[in-house]
Order: structure tokens, then C-alpha cells, then sequence
């Protein structure tokens, strides 16, 4: 039996639990998360211009969902829900600079460890704040077992693992790219999280494992490898999805709401070097996937792992004239890849279009491995898609994303701490910005870009309404109302 050896700030365990109900023959879970990682990225699914062949692989081998939302548009509320199955607003982990996390549930982590798993982490957690000089703090009791943390390349701490690692090779992150205008391929962040998986992957153990790779890439600022930024013709590379109205209309919310860019009209060569450096990053995080993938094979656990391959949110890139994130909607910043691989269990080339949100993830998994989890867990299990027990064609009727004074404002700029919500079904997007008048209502299916904002057409007012109302009715239904019943979370 492996003897799990706890990290000092993780609370003691009872370790004489039951074993798993699905026993020995429970999967191995590896969870790669990357951070902004927009939709549209992977070749399979549509994008002729990345170079994704093992994450292709996965695809065509197992389930992806193409129409995935996030839950919050940047990072602490977004892995909030994604860790746990439920909202930010009802776990009360709105903000990205929170100062600890508020215990508002367990983590996926925690659940999985209270039932056998072994689990692990490399790269960040971010579910409270972590700045330049400052490491986050972490849970309670995470349920980690190994915690090779490091946030970003440029969070300089003591706790960073990467930069010590870096340092014992000799080198400095700063000096590094200020010499090269990059960071090399066996040098990478990215790199160095996989690198920790796979020492992780080959330990010998007894029981099923969780392994979570949080790597920061493609997140800016920028520093992908040469080699990878080399393999890109940027004259052949597409503009950004953008309109006129993107800087003639929503001026109220432009003015009003955080943003961290404003709509500019940037040349054609900047976007599109933008877009070279973001494509290489995601171009990086693949290769890992096939290491990873060769690993699992070579150690004879590839049948009985299964991936889930995600991100946290988007970022703009140039579409609509913006960049990174904030508090706006947009397709590019609230849709992200989801793909789930497990041939031995579920089905192969299933690309399905229903609406799913990131809390579905947390449940799918505790169905997968027969563990029970909570009563307030608000996702809802893709399993019977993913076993073709039901269509791929519906799982929601709507999915809904929250910003609430997420991102610190610039008090200098007037502008005020954002609140806005979003409530989209198949065919509507409603984006409500609380405390101005201007909103956002999109026909996706006549105006999937988004260009023409239907807020004032009197045509759709009573859509307009009716949406408001429901947009209402579900934000109220997920506020958090204390325990359900005695002696139960």
C-alpha cells in the first residue's frame, strides 16, 4: 500500500476510509487546464492554422464540447466553479485578488482524495489572490498530496517552484527572456509542469490517481519558444473578428464597465504578431499532451486514464478591438475548449454543440468514479453524453456567466467596481451590466460575431424582457441560502 504523505499546511487525515466503489479498476484522472485559452484554438475543431496534432488525437477519440461557458470571466471565480460544480457568487469567490479561499465547498481534489485518489498539482491554483511578491494561500485541505506550485513565471516568491528550479539550472526568468525575447522549449513553464506530471505519472502506487496541470499559458505576457513562433507564415494569418460598431456603438459600457483594454483599432501586422505568439503557446501546450500521452503508454496506464482537457476563459486577441479580459461577454472570452478522453469507456469523434457550463465538469467526474459528492453541487453530469446514453445535440436550455467586482478598477479613470451578468440559450445572448442603462442582446443565430448589439431594437423588446426576467429568476435561484439540513454540507 503507498503511504500519502501530507503537506504540512494540509490538515491531517484519517487515511483508513473506504476504498473507491469502483475499486482498483477506478480511472486515473490527468486534468489539463491551461489559462485563456479561447474556443476556437484546436485544429480538429475547425482551426486550419494551429499545429494541434495530439490534442486532434484527442478529439477524434473522444468527446469534445464546442459550445463550453465559463462561469466567470477571469481566473480565481472561473477555477472557483470548475474546482467545485457551483457558482462563484454562491461559493462567495467573485474576486480575483480575494485574500484567501472562503471554504465555500471542497475541491474535486479534496472529493477524490477523501475516496482513495492520490492526487496532484503543478502550475497554479489561483483560487485566491497571488501577486508579483505574494503567494496564495492555500485551502484548508486541498486534498493535494503534491503541490509543485508556481503561479506565474514572474510571480518572484519563494514559493514559486519553477524559478527555484530555474535558479538551480542557473538561470533567471527575467534575464532569460530580456536575452533570448523568449524562453526555450526546455526551459518553459509550460514545460516544467509536464515535466512534474511525469515524475508524478511514473510513481509507483496502489490506488487511482488525479494530476492537475495549471499551466499559465497561452496567457499573456507572451514568451513562447522560438522554434514555435517560427513554424507560423504571419502574412496568411487571420484578422480578429471585428465591426465598426465594436467603436461606435456600446459607448456606455465602454465608458462605464472594467475592461483591461478599451477598443482600439489596431494595424493588421499587430494583430497578427499577437496572434503568432498565441497560437505558438498553444502550439507548446501540445506537444506536452503527446509527452504526456507517451508516458501514460509506456507506463501501461493509458487505458485507464482519463483526460479532460480545458481552460479557464478566453481572451480577446484583437476581436472586437480588444485584448485580454474584463467585464464584457464576448464569445471569445466566455466559450473555451472542454474535451474529455477515455476510450476504453466513452465514445470516440463526438464533437457535440449543446450548451454545457464549467460546473458540469465536477459532477461528470464524481459519476465517472462512483464517488458521491455534495447536495449543493449545481453542474450537471455530461456522463450520458459521453457514454451516448443521450443525444450530444442538448444538455442545458441556458448557460450564465458572472462578474461580480471581479478585477481590481482604476479609481484614477472614474471608473467604478463592474457587476454584470450573462444569460444565453440557443439562439439569444443577454449580457446585463448592473448599475447602467446600456446591455447587450445578440442573436447568435443570425449574428454568431456579435456585431449588432439589439439592447434599444424595439423589434425585441419583448425578448428583451422575457430574457431579463429569466436571466433574474436563475440568479436568484443560485444565491447561496445556508445548509439545506443538519449535519449535511
Amino acid at each position: 500500500m503507498i503511504v500519502l504523505v501530507i503537506s504540512s499546511v494540509v490538515k491531517a487525515q484519517d487515511w483508513d476510509q473506504p476504498l473507491l466503489t469502483g475499486g482498483s479498476d477506478a480511472p486515473n484522472i490527468l486534468f489539463f487546464c491551461t489559462d485563456q485559452q479561447k474556443w476556437n484554438t484546436i485544429g480538429a475543431l475547425g482551426n486550419k492554422y494551429v499545429h494541434t496534432p495530439n490534442l486532434d488525437r484527442l478529439v477524434k477519440e473522444g468527446v469534445s464540447f464546442t459550445n463550453t461557458y465559463v462561469q466567470s470571466t477571469v481566473c480565481t471565480p472561473s477555477r472557483s466553479s470548475f474546482m467545485t460544480g457551483m457558482y462563484p457568487s454562491t461559493l462567495h469567490s467573485c474576486k480575483n485578488g480575494q485574500a484567501i479561499w472562503p471554504e465555500g465547498a471542497p475541491l474535486i481534489s479534496k472529493m477524490l482524495r477523501d475516496a482513495g485518489y492520490d492526487c496532484g498539482l503543478s502550475g497554479k491554483l489561483h483560487l485566491s489572490t497571488a501577486h508579483v511578491h505574494l503567494p496564495e494561500q492555500r485551502p484548508e485541505d486541498d486534498g493535494f498530496r503534491v503541490f509543485k506550485y508556481s503561479h506565474e513565471p514572474g510571480q518572484r516568491h519563494s514559493s514559486n517552484n519553477y524559478l527555484m528550479w530555474l535558479r538551480e539550472k542557473g538561470f533567471d526568468y527575467e534575464e532569460l527572456k530580456d536575452k533570448n525575447g523568449y524562453i526555450p522549449t526546455n526551459l518553459h513553464q509550460t514545460k516544467w509542469c509536464t515535466d512534474m506530471a511525469i515524475d508524478y505519472i511514473k510513481e509507483q502506487r496502489e490506488y487511482p490517481w488525479f494530476f492537475m496541470i495549471n499551466v499559465f499559458d497561452p496567457h499573456g505576457p507572451f514568451d513562447p519558444p522560438q522554434e514555435f513562433i517560427n513554424r507560423y507564415d504571419i502574412d496568411i494569418l487571420p484578422n480578429p473578428i471585428v465591426s465598426e460598431n465594436d467603436y461606435n456603438t456600446n459607448s456606455e459600457i465602454v465608458e462605464q464597465i472594467m475592461f483591461q483594454s478599451r477598443p482600439e483599432k489596431y494595424s493588421e501586422r499587430e494583430n497578427k504578431k499577437r496572434l503568432v505568439k498565441y497560437f505558438a503557446q498553444i502550439d507548446l501546450i501540445d506537444v506536452q499532451i503527446g509527452r504526456l500521452l507517451k508516458v501514460l503508454k509506456e507506463s501501461g496506464q493509458l487505458d485507464n486514464t482519463l483526460i479532460v482537457f480545458m481552460s479557464d476563459h478566453g481572451d480577446m486577441t484583437g476581436d472586437h478591438g480588444l485584448t485580454s479580459k474584463g467585464c464584457r461577454f464576448y464569445e471569445s472570452l466566455v466559450k473555451v475548449p472542454l474535451i474529455f478522453w477515455y476510450p476504453a469507456k466513452i465514445k470516440a469523434n463526438i464533437q457535440s454543440d449543446a450548451l454545457v457550463e464549467l460546473t458540469d465538469i465536477v459532477p461528470t467526474l464524481l459519476e465517472i468514479t462512483e464517488v458521491e459528492g455534495h447536495e449543493r453541487i449545481q453542474g450537471m453530469s455530461l456522463l450520458p453524453i459521453l457514454t451516448g446514453r443521450k443525444p450530444a445535440d442538448h444538455h442545458r436550455d441556458y448557460v450564465r456567466c458572472e462578474f461580480y467586482d471581479a478585477l481590481a478598477v482604476d479609481e484614477d479613470e472614474g471608473i467604478e467596481p463592474s457587476f454584470g451578468t450573462m444569460y444565453r440559450n440557443k439562439k439569444y445572448k443577454l449580457n446585463v451590466y448592473h448599475g447602467i442603462e446600456q446591455g447587450e442582446l445578440y442573436d447568435m443565430e443570425k449574428d454568431p460575431n456579435e456585431f449588432n448589439n439589439l439592447w434599444y431594437d424595439k423589434k425585441y423588446k419583448d425578448i428583451k424582457y422575457k430574457l431579463i426576467k429569466k436571466s433574474f429568476d436563475v440568479t436568484v435561484r443560485n444565491i447561496d441560502t445556508g445548509p439545506r439540513r443538519l449535519g449535511r454540507f
